[in-house]
């Protein structure tokens, strides 16, 4: 092989080895900042609420926890094809790109997931609460990491 080519077969093998381990490093973060940080307490402390919006708001988390860790286990296994394909591939093969669209559908439903849940809790407060709850999710969300 021409020094050229392997050049270039270098350059693939690299980008994609990068690709993968942002995309890896990426789900690592997400899956630890799977939910608002702080989102049960920003309900549960900073707002107050009526019993009945409690218990509503409970109900509420409890179906998002079932959803969520299936979601989650779908990104786990996305990251292990990922990984597998990686570890079988001479480069950016069909399979590493499949894995890695895998993996970014994966992460997306967890995200539109995760959004549609702070909208569904958000629509048992009154308009008050929302305005601080909206408040303290946006806060939450621009917050550099520490």
């Amino acid at each position: 092989m021409s020094s050229n080519w392997k050049s270039i077969a270098l350059t693939v093998v690299l980008a994609g080895l990068a690709s993968a381990g942002g995309a890896w490093l990426g789900a690592g973060w997400m899956m630890q900042r799977h939910e608002t940080p702080g989102l049960h307490e920003i309900v549960h402390q900073k707002l107050d609420l009526t019993v009945e919006q409690d218990i509503r708001l409970d109900e509420i988390e409890a179906r998002f926890a079932v959803r969520r860790e299936a979601l989650e286990a779908d990104v786990r296994a996305a990251n292990r094809e990922l990984a597998q394909a990686i570890a079988a591939s001479q480069g950016d093969s069909p399979e590493v790109r499949a894995a890695v669209d895998h993996f970014h559908d994966a992460m997306g439903a967890l995200q539109k997931a995760t959004i549609a849940h702070v909208f569904e809790m958000r629509a048992v407060l009154t308009p008050e609460q929302a305005r601080v709850f909206d408040r303290e999710i946006a806060g939450a969300l621009t917050q550099e990491p520490r």
